[in-house]
């Protein structure tokens, strides 16, 4: 049965609007699109706050925007508005949420930077399909240059390296470089010392001299496509690098009034129009990328993808992939013992998918159990002693592709409990947390302590075993061809929360 859906996004120059129908099978289409201009990220990158102009102008557009949806008479629970870089950064972003709330009707959430990256490689992807093959088989980086943020993955072999979420985007580039220059034209100058870090740390997680195709997502890089891309497929098209640079070139001498007048865009699109080229310019010179890769799709478009796809389709198969290769990629990048890791996250998953009836855990807390296990001696990079501490600190201030920051926290607590004390009422990260995410701590905190100690000498030697529920008892039954005297003493040593928690005591047999 086909749903009707709208997805609302408030962006830092407009606020665009997707109504689209939802079919059975995962498969969906636009049906009705909206945009209007707003001055959002003018006022919040130079002020730090919404001005009472900009959000009367905002709620007219959401009214609006209301009365439209009433005629496809879609049902409020279908309607997702969401805001990124503007509102995230806007020191009285909780009065404007509440004012569309009590005057437009709309429960407003807010995108992460992180968040951001998930939706839009979704969308990505949908648009690539398969079309460009290099993108899956050598290093790419994609790139999504927005008004108060820019969003960056790379990838290495069609797998996840790493995500970052930068605070530097169109408009406050703009409004740096004329506030400190006076002119347009020298962008550049501003961006190579700005970016110059930015290039340093994405330079840890791959040389980009590497990387081999750039997929630049955003309205600039659209925009350039329609002037000088050529047609992939529907969703896509292909700019060469000479012509992308000359096209630069003549575009870096342009006033916000000659791109009014060249392109015919609005005033909020044609003032960021500039240095979003001259970004994207940047970082195309330091690859070896012979094209730019620009999906015609947006945030929107990856929401709607998320919406209609359905449990254990190959896509979400993909893209937890692309979770647990970045989470990789983390760990590398601090000398982790992998195969420990490794090893660990798959006794784990065993334990995870035996014991379904006593941990009540979903899919996603699935995946989030396998990123702990993987990760949870990362701390030894710091030091030994106390490594679960440095482990939780490394996780809880990383970025991995396709957790949010609430995900991480519970991650990185987990990380935290896999040995030492259990949780108590003085540990401040732990508090922190809601109830049910404590709950969650303690039920993945046990199982990996279980796991861990299965493989307590960094040996891999129980390669598998099978679970038996007796009435006070967890026996696992493994092959008793090996020593196993250390992973019984890790056992013991480590089992006593999986007994707290689920009430079960963890043998070896």
């Amino acid at each position: 049965m086909a749903t009707i859906t709208a997805v609302i996004e408030i962006g830092s120059t407009g606020i665009r609007l997707h109504v689209a129908e939802i079919q059975s099978g995962g498969k969906w289409q636009v049906l009705d699109r909206a945009v209007r201009p707003v001055s959002l990220g003018r006022d919040v990158f130079t002020s730090g706050v919404i001005s009472r102009e900009s959000m009367l102008e905002c709620l007219a557009v959401l009214q609006n925007y209301r009365e439209l949806l009433t005629g496809w008479n879609i049902a409020d629970n279908d309607i997702h508005v969401i805001a990124t870089s503007a509102l995230r950064v806007a020191r009285n972003r909780d009065v404007f949420i509440d004012r569309v709330q009590q005057e437009a009707g709309f429960k407003l959430s807010i995108v992460e930077g992180i968040e951001e990256n998930r939706l839009m490689y979704l969308a990505v992807r949908f648009a690539l399909k398969q079309d460009i093959p290099l993108f899956w088989r050598a290093n790419s980086m994609i790139l999504e240059i927005g008004g108060g943020s820019t969003e960056i993955m790379l990838l290495r072999r069609g797998q996840m390296v790493a995500a970052h979420s930068l605070k530097l985007g169109t408009i406050i580039i703009d409004y740096h470089s004329r506030h400190r220059i006076g002119t347009g034209i020298i962008y550049e100058r501003y961006l190579n010392e700005n970016i110059k870090n930015t290039l340093e740390m994405l330079n840890m997680g791959m040389d980009l001299v590497h990387v081999r195709t750039l997929v630049a997502a955003g309205s600039d890089a659209r925009l350039a496509a329609e002037k000088i891309g050529k047609v992939i497929n529907e969703n896509c098209r292909i700019i060469d690098r000479d012509e992308f640079i000359k096209f630069a070139e003549k575009l870096r001498k342009y006033t916000v009034e000659d791109c009014i007048r060249e392109f015919g865009i609005a005033y909020a699109d044609a003032e960021g129009l500039v240095p979003g080229i001259m970004v994207l310019k940047l970082f195309l010179e330091r690859t070896r990328a012979a094209q730019i890769a620009v999906p015609l799709v947006s945030i929107r478009d990856g929401f709607l993808v998320d919406l209609a796809d359905i449990e254990d389709s190959p896509m979400q198969d993909e893209f937890f992939t692309q979770i647990v290769a970045s989470a990789l990629n983390l760990g590398r990048r601090y000398h982790f013992d992998e195969a420990h890791g490794r090893h660990v996250a798959g006794h784990c998953m065993m334990l995870f998918d035996a014991l379904t009836k006593e941990h009540g855990m979903n899919k996603r807390h699935r995946k989030m159990l396998e990123i702990a296990a993987i990760l949870h001696d990362v701390g030894t990079y710091i030091r030994a002693s106390g490594h679960q501490k440095h482990g939780q600190y490394i996780v809880a201030n990383s970025e991995i592709f396709g957790l949010h920051n609430d995900e991480l926290n519970i991650i990185a607590n987990v990380i935290s409990y896999h040995r030492g004390d259990p949780p108590s009422q003085s540990d401040i990260e732990y508090i922190k947390l809601q109830r049910e995410e404590r709950i969650l701590v303690l039920k993945m905190a046990s199982i990996l302590r279980v796991a861990d100690a299965l493989d307590r000498g960094h040996s891999q030697q129980i390669k598998k075993f099978t679970v038996e529920r007796r009435p006070e008892t967890i026996v696992l039954n493994v092959d008793r061809t090996y020593d196993l005297s250390l992973e019984l003493f890790g056992l013991e040593e480590k089992g006593g929360m999986f007994q707290d928690v689920f009430g079960y005591k963890v043998v070896l047999s």
